[in-house]
């Protein structure tokens, strides 16, 4: 039987929107008493990634993966309307106008607040990411931890 207070989210997605939706979803529930657990695989581990992160020896398409995705969360695009760049500005801009805090400050909240965040493994060793690429506090594990982190959970959530 699932736990009540026990959420999963995938974040696949490396949209600045949708990465946003994603921590405000997780911000809410933590903020509810809720056990949360966030899985980043594929695309959504651009956002983990440290923008001065250490260089290492990869083979050429992975070195093509690291060179084409974003690092961290202040280079993610938007999912639609992003405008060549300009549309994450926009964006972000109309968030400081209206008090709306920021997915920085978002995954700071959710680290605070006890929000655990793990990387699929599988999904890294395929971009070519080491752990020490990615933002500290992270676990790194397969699919089977999340999936038995979601069976117990009553809400999963895939952006």
């Amino acid at each position: 039987m699932a736990d009540t207070t026990k959420k999963t989210i995938i974040l696949f997605s490396g949209d600045l929107d949708r990465a946003i939706a994603a921590f405000i979803i997780a911000n809410g529930a933590a903020a509810m008493g809720d056990e949360v657990t966030m899985f980043f695989t594929f695309w959504g581990l651009s956002l983990l990634r440290k923008p001065q992160a250490p260089k290492h020896k990869k083979g050429f398409l992975q070195g093509m993966f690291g060179a084409m995705m974003p690092s961290g969360s202040q280079q993610l695009g938007l999912s639609k309307m992003n405008f060549a760049g300009m549309g994450p500005r926009m964006m972000r801009r109309v968030m400081r106008q209206q008090n709306v805090m920021s997915l920085e400050d978002l995954i700071a909240s959710a680290r605070e607040q006890g929000v655990k965040m793990i990387a699929c493994k599988m999904s890294m060793d395929f971009l070519g990411f080491r752990e020490d690429e990615l933002v500290d506090g992270l676990d790194f594990v397969g699919v089977a931890t999340y999936l038995s982190e979601a069976d117990e959970a009553n809400v999963n959530l895939f952006i």
